[in-house]
């Protein structure tokens, strides 16, 4: 048997609260040995971040932590995280914007740890950083160590944050949530940069709800629930023939070209037939569509089309345009050039108050709602303010949620209850169109798969045309009708979504379907 780095048995992690104690972690057993990738999975609210978290000492100043056995690198408690933290485990969080401090570059954060951990002198640490930026594969590390966070790409980041946590050589790396959020092509860099480390025999613990990542870098898997561990073992037969109905619950909800026509949250049912669109009247078109920022094309000539009961998938790396292509549809910015027409009459170039007799038609839902409420509001006044003479809870009752949510506030809910209202909110005038940029890139998988049925279910209902864009191609094929591909401002493929991902031909769509982490098991 390999060294243990971490053992803990039966570990408890309690959050007092004045409704009640907060059991986030119930009991848990958890060996990491060197060498291996652990990962831990499971939905949102399982604990499995409090639980890595635990790890390195930042549960919370609040937090009850109690256990029958905690030892790390074989000794117990209690322990000096600060010299622990960095020193013998590297953290890397899900969001390097918000880990990095902004007010300092890059170099600086990496040097902090350098100094903390008595590496090296002021001389030399340039050298070091150079050198671990680097080994994380940033081009220009002199250069790129000059930068603010916020100069940087989002893999960028994720790179230098991953350079300072390796910077004091600890034997063990947790990596939470490290991928989610990322773009596809982005997503792959870092799954080969975590990929390479452990090829060198360092031991990561992978936090993840992706089960395709976790199929690529675990050699064991625990499936968490409501903070105890419902099944554990070794990540091929897991996968393979998994034995506890949640983890099946978790792999049937994973949506790819295999799961198309099928509803995700219950593997058995079909999903409602899709009104025919090849005829059906065009919702919304646009010819030539161009935005530019100064000398900068953001959006290069995209011809688009959507019809009524369509679902048309938008897709492409960040900065490919796609949110843009949203605001031109939606009227939020004015084109440098090219038309849209809603519903057969022109859309581009209205003022406002000649909008808002038709506005109502289309409707947004964004990847995080919570931005868009109005925090002193009531779920009440959010969904009724759309249109006032349909009651809340007739259209909650629609997307699944019961009246009690009615008198709760943005912040007392979910991410999926969330995003469950935003969608009430954006049926309430029957929409024609509902534009859906990233609805469900920060949600866990079954939550996601709940998400997914109800935008078919609406669209099997009501003709509602969606135009879905998203990162995740996965979704998109289980999803769409049709796909457009963009890159850097341009459409360089569109098409039904199966012969466009089963039979792409233009090299840069390859490119990002090659780059999709799939769960190589048999299911």
């Amino acid at each position: 048997m390999s060294e243990l780095l971490v053992s803990v048995r039966d570990l408890h992690v309690t959050f007092p609260h004045r409704g009640g104690d907060v059991h986030a972690v119930r009991g848990i057993d958890l060996d990491i040995h060197r060498g291996e990738c652990l990962a831990i999975v499971g939905e949102s609210g399982s604990g499995k971040s409090v639980t890595a978290r635990t790890l390195v000492g930042l549960a919370g100043p609040n937090a009850q932590v109690r256990s029958s056995r905690f030892e790390i690198d074989g000794r117990p408690g209690p322990f000096d995280w600060p010299k622990l933290r960095g020193g013998f485990v590297g953290l890397v969080m899900q969001d390097a914007l918000v880990s990095l401090d902004p007010l300092r570059t890059v170099g600086a954060e990496i040097s902090e740890v350098l100094k903390v951990h008595d590496i090296g002198d002021r001389k030399d640490r340039p050298a070091r950083v150079r050198a671990l930026l680097t080994a994380v594969h940033v081009p220009e590390p002199e250069r790129r160590a000059a930068h603010r966070p916020h100069q940087l790409s989002g893999g960028l980041r994720q790179r230098a944050l991953i350079a300072s946590a390796i910077a004091a050589k600890p034997p063990l790396l947790i990596a939470d949530e490290p991928t989610t959020a990322l773009d596809v092509t982005v997503q792959a860099q870092i799954l080969d940069l975590l990929a390479e480390r452990r090829s060198t025999g360092e031991t990561l613990l992978l936090i993840s709800h992706d089960l395709a990542v976790v199929a690529r870098l675990a050699d064991r898997v625990l499936v968490m629930r409501d903070g105890q561990v419902v099944e554990s073992g070794p990540t091929s037969s897991l996968l393979a023939a998994p034995e506890h109905p949640y983890t099946r619950q978790l792999l049937a909800a994973v949506p790819s070209a295999a799961s198309r026509g099928r509803r995700l949250s219950a593997p058995a049912e079909p999903l409602a037939a899709a009104p025919a669109s090849a005829s059906a009247e065009v919702v919304v078109e646009a010819v030539g569509l161009r935005k530019r920022y100064g000398a900068h094309t953001v959006v290069d000539g995209v011809d688009l089309t959507v019809r009524r009961g369509e679902i048309v998938g938008l897709v492409g790396e960040s900065g490919s345009g796609k949110t843009t292509v949203a605001q031109l549809l939606f009227g939020l910015t004015a084109p440098t050039s090219g038309t849209v027409a809603f519903e057969g009459a022109p859309w581009t170039g209205l003022k406002e108050r000649r909008r808002r007799s038709r506005r109502r038609r289309l409707q947004l839902i964004s990847q995080d709602p919570l931005s868009g409420f109005d925090p002193r509001w009531t779920v009440r006044r959010i969904v009724e303010e759309a249109l006032p003479s349909v009651p809340a809870a007739e259209l909650l009752e629609r997307v699944g949620l019961g009246a009690d949510v009615l008198d709760r506030y943005p912040r007392q809910l979910s991410g999926g209850q969330r995003q469950r209202v935003a969608i009430a909110r954006a049926l309430a005038p029957r929409p024609s169109l509902i534009i859906c940029d990233e609805p469900v890139s920060a949600l866990d998988v079954s939550v996601q798969a709940q998400v997914l049925d109800l935008l078919a279910d609406i669209r099997a209902a009501d003709g509602t045309a969606l135009l879905f864009i998203s990162h995740d191609l996965g979704v998109v094929h289980h999803l769409a009708d049709r796909v457009l591909v963009m890159r850097d401002g341009a459409v360089v493929e569109s098409g039904p979504v199966d012969d466009v991902f089963h039979h792409p031909q233009h090299e840069y769509t390859r490119a990002l379907i090659d780059a999709v982490p799939t769960l190589e098991v048999s299911r």
